[in-house]
């Protein structure tokens, strides 16, 4: 299993392959809402996660359309993927705490200050 999988999954008390789609689907959110440098400096820095993205390429899909995007939308993919709001925050705080031991403070300070709403939730 991918290490940040099982980092966030032990850390969140998430069953490994939620939380696989979980992150999957917030690095494909990043990649897609973020500024494109910072995003993919920080994801090339953590081991598999340029496939975890990959995994969920886009998101969105039906609801994401329908909510408009961003982080309302990507809340409700995740509240689908069967993760709570206690849950979805934690999911946010650990995968960040992981992406600045491999990007550093200063990719993920970046990258969170180029997706409106996120800071709020790591």
């Amino acid at each position: 299993m991918n290490e940040l999988v099982s980092k966030v999954a032990d850390a969140v008390g998430l069953e490994p392959a939620v939380a696989e789609k979980a992150i999957g689907l917030m690095l494909s959110f990043l990649k897609k809402e973020g500024d494109d440098q910072a995003v993919s400096a920080m994801i090339a820095a953590i081991p598999g996660a340029e496939e975890l993205a990959a995994s969920q390429n886009g998101g969105g899909g039906l609801l994401g359309g329908l909510l408009g995007g961003g982080i309302m939308a990507l809340g409700q993919q995740l509240m689908s993927a069967g993760l709570g709001m206690g849950e979805i925050t934690s999911l946010a705080k650990e995968t960040m705490s992981v992406a600045r031991q491999y990007a550093g403070d200063q990719v993920v300070d970046d990258v969170i200050a180029s997706v409106p709403g996120l800071s709020q939730f790591v």
